[in-house]
């Protein structure tokens, strides 16, 4: 079966991570044909808009993307094409899976969670205004729908991937209207699955638990602002944002991602880490239900990272971009035999 997917380069590194990761999917022998477009600063210098519409037409035809980082300005400038997309496309559902990779040692063990994050709504939004000159006033909309919505996605994710337990994050004892919605919204979900174990904490106790003993979660269920923090949270228990992949689901289409930023002061110079974009290609074929050639390329990249002598810089080896993935390749035609 042939697949066309979206492919978005991305702002600063990103056509170089995105190019070694269309190589390494590629040697898969898995038929793609991709659907080249840019956006983020490139497209608005060009079309004077960071998000052409014929990116959306594209995604929405083709109901999948892989896209490469977005750079965002802080402060000002535009808005980030990144939440411009999920809104726009209603991608719900942010799927962040923190997994260790063996060879790569960090201080906290063996992990393996998922976090699930709200992607519509909640303060991250944006939807904020001046009051007055000083004053400045940000909405935080929290609806029984959105909530429901991503509690029975969690809830699906978990009975089909086999997981455990689920673990909604919240500030209620405080916010007690629009986080205590979120969490009734799953506590009335959660009956729907017996088989799974579902609980609550409180979001700030959250941070310090995953620091302490962070092997006690198996998924982590979170409004929008608080996945954003936490999900980063999570990644460096694992090694950071250059290792954990990120997608956006909603019910036409998904989107997979890198997450981390565009590192403009790298780009260019052959030394950026395609293995966060490598790790979204793979739950991108898992999602096509193309599980033998995602398999293949966790277990080369697994492999090519445990043997220690090609890893990029930022893990500690000195080899470039193109180096790292012509190992991967190497590595799935021996592991493929």
């Amino acid at each position: 079966m042939s697949h066309k997917i979206t492919l978005i380069p991305g702002d600063g590194i990103g056509p170089e991570i995105t190019s070694a990761v269309v190589r390494i999917i590629e040697a898969t022998g898995v038929a793609i044909e991709w659907d080249s477009y840019i956006a983020g600063a490139e497209a608005l210098s060009r079309y004077g808009d960071p998000l052409p519409e014929n990116v959306l037409e594209s995604i929405r035809a083709n109901k999948i993307a892989l896209k490469g980082p977005l750079t965002t300005p802080v402060g000002k400038g535009f808005a980030s094409v990144n939440v411009r997309l999920r809104k726009t496309l209603d991608l719900y559902a942010n799927l962040r899976p923190v997994r260790n990779i063996p060879g790569l040692v960090t201080p906290f063990g063996d992990l393996n969670m998922v976090v699930v994050r709200e992607n519509t709504e909640g303060l991250y939004s944006g939807i904020e205004h001046e009051v007055i000159p000083g004053v400045v006033e940000s909405l935080k909309i929290i609806t029984e729908k959105a909530s429901t919505r991503i509690a029975r996605y969690a809830f699906e994710y978990a009975r089909r991937e086999g997981r455990k337990k689920i673990t909604a994050i919240h500030k209620a004892n405080i916010m007690k209207l629009s986080d205590g919605l979120f969490l009734d919204c799953f506590r009335k979900v959660a009956p729907e699955y017996p088989e799974i174990e579902a609980d609550d904490k409180i979001v700030d106790n959250t941070c310090m638990q995953l620091v302490m003993r962070p092997q006690q979660f198996d998924m982590l269920l979170l409004e929008n602002l608080y996945g954003d923090i936490v999900s980063d949270l999570a990644a460096g228990l694992v090694g950071g944002l250059g290792i954990v992949p990120g997608a956006n689901i909603g019910e036409l289409g998904a989107v997979f991602e890198a997450v981390h930023g565009s590192a403009p002061d790298i780009a260019g110079k052959g030394l950026a880490n395609p293995t966060a974009l490598l790790q979204s290609g793979i739950l991108m074929l898992r999602y096509l239900d193309e599980r033998k050639a995602a398999d293949l390329i966790e277990r080369a990249m697994i492999y090519t990272l445990a043997e220690k002598k090609v890893r990029t810089r930022d893990l500690g080896g000195t080899a470039s971009t193109t180096e790292y993935t012509e190992a991967v390749v190497a590595s799935m035609r021996e592991l493929g035999g």
